[in-house]
């Protein structure tokens, strides 16, 4: 690498965490800057880097079932400090990757302050110029100024709390109670509803305004609902409330009778292929457990799989695919990168992932190496895709099988296995490609 150029990570959590570690142990020089220990975020307390805030669980550790679990496999034969420092503290939570948080935090900053590559900065970031290769992984607490810096960049594209709704997989909906089409026939067709009956709806309606709801931390609770009402706040209004929002009939004929149905929920696909659709208007606060088992009232949902559960938190993050490469640099300013949640993809494992392959991504750019790229085969293939592909209504996304391109096996066990079986190869053949 000519004159050994310096990388800026503007944040120590996991992706910054991940991304300044594999390019120090590959001999490349950091400046990690992060407001730690001289201040902290509303959701941040201890001075570690890499700390962990809410649950200890990595998700599922298994490879070929689950999407979690193959994602972590994939980071392991990557060159993973994260997965790495996960596997050194976990603790026993059965099938899924849960860790002492405080010895898992330990660790990572032991290696990030012991690392001689590695120059930590403690101070709040202000500005980003462009002399040399700067990566944003602040997380969705971004604080200060730097908050306007990443609106410029992003164009003013920036949303400030995460107001998502599930998304089910397509083969889960039981299509006996699901038709195609689209309000007053206007449109192609491409809108899959779910009509309710009277019975049906009381009996939803009854189940979501008692429903438990997940927690707020303080800050989040005067932010989060200002742009958008989730369907339980908006049913407490009245018992006909959803039938004129998110679950009005009008326009929708169902097949079966030639009429409205007493109400509908209508969904979209999430993903091209068709393999994943989102509820739409059901941004909720309810737990998971919670919106499953609501959910299920409604006939079509009975036993659907949830590739992503509905969220409502505060969660900065850009519009990425309006803005990103596949290598996570930004596309008129490629000197500048984002990784972590800020760009869109949701969870632990998901944002370390992505400052994994940021980092790569920048070490073969210092090598003057062209990079092939990751396969969408792959769980972190499929989730660049996911979040550097046009989509209009982007909202963060998790690691799930519904994303990668399926394979035509019916059995659903043996086509997971298949998909982890081909991913793992992909990841061999990325790595024998860029020489890593």
């Amino acid at each position: 690498m000519k004159n050994n150029p310096t990388v800026k990570i503007i944040g120590g959590g996991l992706a910054g965490t991940e991304a300044a570690l594999y390019l120090a142990k590959r001999g490349v020089k950091v400046k990690l800057f992060d407001i730690k220990p001289n201040k902290f975020t509303p959701a941040h307390g201890s001075k570690n880097f890499a700390e962990l805030v809410c649950s200890n669980s990595l998700k599922s550790n298994d490879v070929f079932g689950n999407a979690a679990g193959l994602l972590k496999e994939e980071m392991r034969r990557l060159g993973s400090s994260v997965i790495a420092a996960a596997d050194k503290t976990a603790v026993p939570a059965g099938n899924a990757l849960a860790v002492d948080r405080e010895k898992f935090s330990d660790l990572l900053t032991e290696e990030l302050t012991s690392n001689p590559n590695i120059e930590i900065i403690s101070e709040e970031v202000e500005k980003i110029d462009d002399d040399g290769i700067t990566v944003i992984a602040t997380g969705p607490l971004t604080t200060g100024n730097l908050n306007g810096e990443i609106e410029k960049i992003a164009g003013g594209k920036l949303s400030f709390f995460d107001a998502s709704a599930p998304i089910v997989s397509f083969e889960s909906i039981d299509l006996d109670h699901a038709f195609f089409g689209d309000r007053y026939n206007k449109g192609n067709g491409d809108h899959l509803n779910l009509p309710i009956n009277k019975e049906e709806y009381l009996a939803f309606y009854d189940a979501l305004v008692s429903a438990e709801r997940a927690k707020l931390h303080e800050f989040e609770k005067t932010e989060v609902f200002e742009g958008c009402m989730p369907i339980e706040v908006m049913a407490a209004r009245g018992v006909d409330t959803l039938r004129f929002g998110p679950l009005k009939p009008a326009g929708l004929d169902d097949p079966k009778t030639g009429r409205w149905p007493y109400a509908c929920l209508q969904l979209r696909k999430e993903d091209e292929e068709g393999n994943c659709y989102n509820l739409i208007g059901f941004q909720t606060n309810l737990t998971f457990g919670e919106q499953k088992r609501v959910f299920s009232i409604i006939p079509a949902l009975k036993n659907a799989e949830y590739l992503r559960y509905g969220v409502m938190h505060r969660n900065t993050f850009i519009n990425s695919p309006e803005i990103l490469n596949r290598d996570f640099s930004v596309r008129d300013r490629e000197s500048v990168y984002f990784a972590g949640q800020i760009t869109g993809v949701e969870g632990y494992v998901e944002s370390a992932a992505s400052g994994l392959m940021a980092a790569i991504y920048i070490y073969l750019k210092l090598k003057g190496k062209k990079p092939e790229y990751i396969s969408e085969y792959t769980v972190i293939g499929s989730l660049i895709r996911y979040i550097t592909t046009a989509n209009k209504d982007f909202q963060p996304m998790n690691a799930n099988f519904g994303i990668i391109p399926k394979l035509d096996i019916k059995d659903k066990a043996a086509r997971k296995k298949e998909t982890a079986t081909r991913s793992l190869i992909c990841v061999g053949q990325f790595i024998k490609e860029n020489e890593l």
